[in-house]
């Protein structure tokens, strides 16, 4: 047999091995596409909450409790016909929802029903009232999330999940931790630069962090992701947005089950919000903390290492997340930390 032929045969070996899945694809490749775009075009709704006071009517009240939420929300979801997990995303401190549209639509993309409660205009430093807001929206799901989504796509709520942003994220710890009472229990948590207060023994209440290494058991496995410009302030009279011995690396530290963490060595701690984050609010998240500059790379980071988590914990797929612990460099940024805990 000619060297030409044997070269055509392992070719067509090689291809049909591929073909089988006896061979897997480089887990580089795996895990560069959950930083696309996904598959799915998405639509994003804006849902109004129910409103307080008396109905018309018993069947007006009985309709808005099912239909309408406890709070807004903004609800990213395929279009395309299915059943499909869910994320519930919890905003930072003083934002609005609205401002994490390109990340929500980013993770549905790929084949997730992603809720982005509005969960208060102006608050103080006690976060009770946002657990239990976050917690109502999860209730809520069951009755109502149906109502609002495209036509023939239905939620997987045996599989739904919380992430959280800065004090969202803590918010999202609080949950996960039981400080407030939801069904179903939740498949997976993301905390995305979570913030616990100023400073240990400064934490909002109710406070989250211990201290004590591997403390906190949340009973669902941990993705912890954050950035390395957001323990830097952005200037002498302003204090960091994301202060040392309360932000990521102390969560991930008290993480007593599965868990990860990821650090963007060059991005700070708002850099995953949109490009454009309009009015006041908006313009503060700019100037208030230190930022790694365009948006976009961060923002395909925290979007497919969470679609990487996600698919891991709650569809049992773990190729892409594999991929991103075996091939860190595939990220659209650089990673200065990249722990996995197995357990």
């Amino acid at each position: 047999m000619s060297p030409a032929i044997r070269a055509f045969l392992a070719a067509c070996s090689l291809l049909l091995l591929h073909l089988h899945g006896i061979v897997g694809m480089d887990p580089g490749t795996e895990a560069a596409g959950v930083f696309e775009h996904g598959r799915h075009g998405v639509s994003l709704t804006t849902v109004r909450e129910a409103r307080r006071g008396c109905p018309s009517s018993p069947a007006a009240a009985a309709g808005n409790k099912d239909k309408l939420p406890p709070k807004p929300l903004l609800v990213a979801a395929p279009r395309d016909a299915g059943e499909y997990p869910v994320l519930v995303f919890l905003h930072g401190y003083m934002a609005l929802n609205s401002f994490y549209s390109q990340l929500l639509q980013h993770v549905a993309s790929h084949g997730f029903v992603v809720v982005g409660p509005q969960l208060y205009t102006v608050s103080g430093p006690d976060t009770t009232d946002e657990i239990n807001a976050a917690a109502a929206v999860i209730d809520w799901l069951a009755g109502g999330l149906s109502s609002v989504l495209p036509p023939d796509v239905h939620p997987n709520l045996t599989k739904v999940s919380v992430a959280g942003h800065s004090r969202g994220g803590k918010v999202a710890f609080a949950l996960a931790l039981g400080h407030a009472k939801f069904s179903p229990p939740l498949a997976a948590l993301v905390a995305v630069d979570p913030v616990d207060g100023m400073a240990a023994g400064k934490q909002t209440p109710p406070p989250i962090l211990t201290g004590r290494a591997r403390s906190l058991h949340v009973g669902a496995p941990v993705m912890v992701i954050g950035t390395g410009l957001g323990e830097l302030p952005n200037g002498p009279l302003l204090p960091p947005c994301a202060p040392l011995g309360v932000s990521h690396a102390a969560f991930f530290d008290e993480c007593a089950g599965a868990a990860c963490h990821l650090v963007a060595r060059d991005y700070g701690h708002l850099d995953m919000m949109d490009d454009d984050t309009p009015g006041v609010r908006g313009m503060l998240t700019r100037a208030v903390c230190r930022s790694g500059g365009a948006r976009a790379p961060m923002r395909r980071f925290v979007g497919g290492a969470t679609v990487s988590f996600l698919r891991k914990w709650v569809g049992g797929d773990g190729a892409a997340l594999e991929g991103i612990r075996a091939r860190p460099e595939t990220a659209p940024v650089v990673l200065s930390v990249d722990e996995f805990v197995d357990e």
